[in-house]
């Protein structure tokens, strides 16, 4: 009787431990843009399989009275930002449990990939709003996601 608990116990935590692990991250790019009355975020995120991801998300806030010709010379702004800085940026490595990336041993998601579309939704935290940016797969990044 004692050799069948001790099994079980041994069985369950195996189980456990299983469920666990970490998945096997997809491998992939994404981009996306945020537009609202008072903000512009332009993202570009990369993933490897080992949950490394690089992101870089530059933003422009408080532009609620910026005239249009100014709104897209921020644009511009912007996308230029992000590709000429895109080789600086430095992976991190991430939590992934198949759908959603996370600091390691952090709760809030970063990252969640969808994997029947191979879309991403991008998680900005600006204070406590909390901002999803849908994010497109692309096999190369655009040097205006803007125009996408």
């Amino acid at each position: 009787m004692r050799a069948a608990a001790v099994f079980t116990i041994a069985a369950i935590c195996l189980i456990a431990a299983a469920g666990c692990s970490a998945q096997k991250a997809p491998a992939g790019r994404w981009e996306g843009i945020y537009e609202s009355q008072d903000m512009l975020i332009v993202a570009r995120v990369e993933t490897q399989a080992d949950a490394s991801v690089r992101l870089s998300a530059p933003d422009a806030v408080g532009i609620a009275n910026v005239q249009n010709d100014e709104r897209q010379a921020i644009r511009t702004r912007l996308a230029r930002g992000l590709a000429s800085g895109w080789d600086a940026v430095a992976p991190r490595k991430m939590d992934f449990d198949g759908k959603i990336f996370r600091k390691p041993g952090g709760v809030a998601p970063q990252l969640e990939w969808n994997p029947k579309n191979n879309a991403a939704t991008l998680y900005v935290y600006m204070g406590t709003q909390v901002i999803k940016i849908p994010m497109h797969s692309v096999s190369d990044f655009s040097d205006d996601p803007w125009k996408n």
